[in-house]
């Protein structure tokens, strides 16, 4: 993590304190999801957060895996939706999903395989996924695994995580 993180907690608690109010105020999102979601995934599971603005990879693990990032905050009890667009122009291992509670508080992060994104994107059927390049939540979910809170019932074997 970056040697200022006790600061950037504290500047992402007031950010995501006036995130909650504007929403509450206006009913639309104050746009800084994302960049909450990039410090709780590299916070909460070790990662080194790359560069501002480094097109395809947000973070890099201890083993030089690359990680896409991807936040989501859960509105009004619902847990499904679209994620944003994945980038596949540029390389990462992996992409990470955090769900997030409507005050910006990580709730859960999956993890899911770029080859196996790819192939659900590449699948025909749907303009959101063929040319948008974008999964439903449930579809990402179905493709990843939880890495925090790690989920001891998940069935699946240590290589599939």
């Amino acid at each position: 993590m970056a040697p200022h993180t006790d600061e950037v907690q504290r500047i992402l608690a007031d950010a995501k304190d006036l995130a909650s109010r504007y929403r509450l105020l206006t009913d639309k999102p104050l746009g800084v999801t994302g960049e909450v979601a990039e410090f709780e995934a590299a916070r909460l599971l070790g990662l080194e957060l790359l560069d501002a603005r480094q097109p395809g990879a947000d973070a890099r693990d201890a083993d030089g895996q690359l990680y896409q990032i991807k936040g989501r905050a859960l509105q009004d009890g619902r847990t499904d939706g679209q994620m944003s667009r994945l980038n596949f122009t540029y390389p990462w291992d992996h992409c990470l999903l955090v769900q997030m509670s409507p005050i910006l508080d990580a709730l859960g992060i999956w993890k899911a395989p770029r080859a196996a994104l790819e192939e659900a994107c590449d699948r025909p059927g749907s303009k959101a996924r063929n040319r948008r390049r974008q999964l439903s939540i449930a579809a990402f979910k179905r493709l990843a695994v939880q890495v925090w809170p790690i989920d001891e019932a998940d069935p699946r074997p240590e290589t599939a995580k």
